[in-house]
């Protein structure tokens, strides 16, 4: 991995987002609402628009989403570009989030949509898809985070220093079938350390493509405010 590191934070905690999703999911509960998006409007979109075009719904792409959330990711790919809800699933750590998103998925008319309770970096995300094997490793297509490896990043160290996202790339690799990809969204991680991180031999993914956001300048130095990468599976 490269050399960044993060303090750790209560946002890198379970704690931390089982109370945010056990008050999201009171407050949808009570009046409907359904909760934050995480990085914006404008992120969903563009990773969304991403994959309409580089994994379109008409190869009928088997996707996950790591750390769905109240499933807003992947509610826009089945809403806006037409993707089949039976092969969207969404994978949270916190039992609230899942919930949440069930709740919602059942509002808006997509309840085909799967979404499980997995802690990813310890567990395999349940498959349910008859048509695919049982096995979720080699299985996906897309592979899609907006803001959970971010998250990760603030948790506890290893007992040998590591931070919490040590696994993460390998893991999230083992998952992709040769030829799919993973499309990852981070506001606390540069396109250049992303690349680092898991363009890699030991994970087998090459930088495929970035999507661009308006850029600022702060003292002297010129960026964005968010990193959208997609990396692809190598074939052999």
């Amino acid at each position: 991995m490269g050399s960044i590191e993060f303090e750790a934070s209560r946002l890198g905690t379970k704690e931390h987002w089982d109370s945010v999703y056990s008050r999201e999911l009171t407050s949808f509960k009570e009046i409907g609402d359904e909760g934050e998006v995480w990085f914006g409007e404008e992120s969903v979109y563009k990773m969304v628009q991403w994959a309409a075009k580089h994994v379109p719904p008409s190869n009928d792409p088997m996707i996950l989403d790591i750390g769905s959330g109240n499933g807003a990711l992947l509610f826009s790919l089945f809403e806006d570009e037409n993707y089949s809800p039976k092969l969207l699933y969404g994978i949270d750590y916190s039992e609230d989030a899942v919930i949440l998103a069930k709740n919602i998925a059942q509002k808006r008319g997509a309840a085909e949509i799967t979404f499980n309770i997995c802690d990813f970096l310890s567990q395999d995300p349940p498959i349910a898809d008859v048509r695919r094997t049982a096995d979720s490793i080699n299985t996906w297509d897309l592979l899609l985070d907006k803001g959970t490896y971010d998250a990760i990043a603030l948790g506890e160290k290893d007992n040998l220093g590591r931070s919490s996202v040590f696994s993460y790339p390998s893991r999230a690799a083992r998952l992709i079938k040769p030829g799919g990809f993973f499309l990852i969204t981070s506001c606390n991680f540069t396109e250049q350390e992303l690349r680092a991180n898991f363009a890699t031999e030991e994970t087998g993914l090459l930088y495929h493509s970035s999507i661009k956001y308006a850029t600022f300048t702060f003292g002297g130095q010129s960026g964005a405010k968010y990193s959208s990468i997609a990396f692809q599976k190598t074939t052999q």
